[in-house]
C-alpha cells in the first residue's frame, strides 16, 4: 500500500527566520505536548509546565516589541504558531490566544513606564494571563456590563463579577473592564489586575463539554483595590481597547479552529489509508475521497481567509470585518470538518479511543468564544449595510 499519511502543512512563511520558528514549533508540539494531550484532556489537567516551556522559548509573547521582550512577529506568522499549537492541543493553542489577548491593552495602550515594568515578565517571564469582559448578565452586550470600579485616592476599588474567564482562577495577571462612569461603552475602563490581589477569586471551574484541560471559570472582585498607576488608557476608553484586542483575538481564534480542523483531517485521513474494507482501504471509495476532499478544502479556504484577514493588519489596514469573517468561517468549518472525520472513522470514530470525537467537542466551543458566530455576522452586516436602526 503507497503511503498516504498525512504530511505537515505546507506553509507560506515570508522569511527563513518564520520557517525555523514553525519547526521549533513543530517539535515541541510533537515531543511535549501531542503526545499526552488525549489523557490530560481526559484527567482535566491544565499543563502549566508546557506554557513555562513556551514562554521559555519565546512563544507567548510573539507579536509584540522585541524591546519588551517580544518576538516582533508579523501577524500572519503568529497566527501560523497558534495554528500549530492548536493541532496538537487546543487547550495550548486556545491558552497562548488567550495570553495574547490578555497582553494586548498594556502593549497597545499602556505607558512606556508601564510597558517597560510589567510587560517583560508578561511576554517571557513565565507569567500567565486572562482577559476579563464577559459578566453574567452581559455576554454578547458587553457595554452593558456591570463591574464597578470607584476611585479611592490614587486607587481603583474594583468589586464585581466576571463569567467564562479563560485561566480564570489560575492567571498571574488578569485584564479587567470595569465601569467607572456613565452607562453604556463609554463608561469603561480597562486596569491591570495581578493574580494574587487581595479580594480575587475564583470560583470552581465550569464542567464542559470539550477543551477540559482549560479552565473556564467566574472571577469574583471583591473590594480589589489597585493602583491608578494599572488602568490601561484613558477612563472611558476601556471598552474601545476591548473591542480592538478583540478584532486580533477573532483572528487567534479562526487559527486555533484551522489547526482543529487540520488534526481532525489528518487523523480521517491516515485512518481511512489503514481501515480496509471489501478487499481495499477505505480510502479507495469514491464517497469518502469526496468528503476528504472538501474538508481538506474547507481548511484551506479558511487558512487563506485568516491570513488575509492577519496580512492587512500586519500592513496597518483596517481589517475588523475580515477578521470576523474568519473567526465565522474558520470555527463554522471546524465544525463541519471534524464532524465529518467522525463520520469517516464510523463507529470507532465516536469511541474516546481515537481522538476524533475530542475534536468535534472541541470545534463546538470556537463558534462561542470572543463573540459567538452571530455576533460575527453582525459585525460583518455593520460593514456592509451600516448600523441597524434604532
Amino acid at each position: 500500500m503507497p503511503d498516504r499519511a498525512p504530511q505537515p502543512v505546507d506553509r507560506q512563511l515570508p522569511t527563513d527566520e518564520a520557517r525555523d520558528l514553525i519547526s521549533l514549533v513543530r517539535d515541541i508540539a510533537q515531543r511535549e505536548i501531542a503526545p499526552s494531550a488525549a489523557e490530560e484532556e481526559d484527567a482535566g489537567r491544565f499543563p502549566r509546565e508546557v506554557f513555562t516551556l513556551l514562554s521559555e522559548a519565546g512563544l507567548l509573547g510573539l507579536p509584540y516589541d522585541a524591546e519588551y521582550g517580544g518576538g516582533e512577529q508579523p501577524y500572519e506568522v503568529y497566527l501560523q504558531v497558534l495554528e500549530e499549537l492548536a493541532a496538537a492541543r487546543l487547550t495550548v493553542g486556545l491558552g497562548v490566544s488567550v495570553h495574547t489577548l490578555a497582553s494586548y491593552a498594556l502593549a497597545a495602550h499602556g505607558t512606556k513606564e508601564q510597558r517597560a515594568e510589567h510587560l517583560p515578565a508578561m511576554l517571557g517571564g513565565g507569567l500567565l494571563g486572562a482577559y476579563c469582559l464577559s459578566e453574567p448578565a452581559s455576554g454578547s452586550d458587553a457595554a452593558s456590563l456591570r463591574t464597578k470600579a470607584v476611585r479611592d485616592g490614587d486607587d481603583w476599588v474594583i468589586t464585581g463579577t466576571k463569567s467564562w474567564i479563560t485561566h480564570g482562577g489560575i492567571a498571574d495577571f488578569y485584564t479587567v473592564m470595569a465601569r467607572t462612569g456613565v452607562e453604556g461603552p463609554r463608561g469603561i475602563t480597562a486596569f491591570l489586575v495581578p493574580g494574587d490581589a487581595d479580594g480575587l477569586s475564583a470560583a470552581v471551574p465550569e464542567k464542559k463539554m470539550g477543551l477540559k484541560g482549560s479552565p473556564t471559570a467566574q472571577v469574583h472582585l471583591d473590594g480589589v483595590r489597585v493602583p491608578d498607576a494599572r488602568r490601561l488608557g484613558d477612563e472611558g476608553q476601556g471598552f474601545a481597547i476591548a473591542l480592538s484586542a478583540l478584532d486580533s483575538g477573532r483572528l487567534g481564534i479562526a487559527a486555533c479552529a484551522i489547526g482543529v480542523a487540520q488534526a481532525a483531517l489528518d487523523e480521517a485521513v491516515s485512518y481511512a489509508a489503514e481501515r480496509r474494507q471489501f478487499g481495499k482501504p477505505i480510502s479507495d471509495f469514491q464517497g469518502l475521497r469526496f468528503m476528504l476532499a472538501d474538508m481538506a478544502t474547507q481548511i484551506e479556504a479558511g487558512r487563506a481567509l485568516y491570513l488575509t484577514a492577519a496580512r492587512l493588519r500586519d500592513a496597518g489596514l483596517p481589517f475588523a470585518k475580515e477578521a470576523a469573517m474568519a473567526k465565522l468561517y474558520c470555527t463554522d468549518a471546524a465544525m463541519r470538518v471534524t464532524t465529518d472525520a467522525v463520520q469517516v472513522l464510523g463507529g470507532y470514530g465516536y469511541t474516546a479511543d481515537f481522538p476524533a470525537e475530542r475534536y468535534m467537542r472541541e470545534a463546538k466551543v470556537l463558534q462561542i468564544v470572543e463573540g459567538t458566530n452571530q455576533i460575527q455576522r453582525m459585525v460583518i452586516a455593520r460593514h456592509l449595510a451600516g448600523p441597524e436602526e434604532r
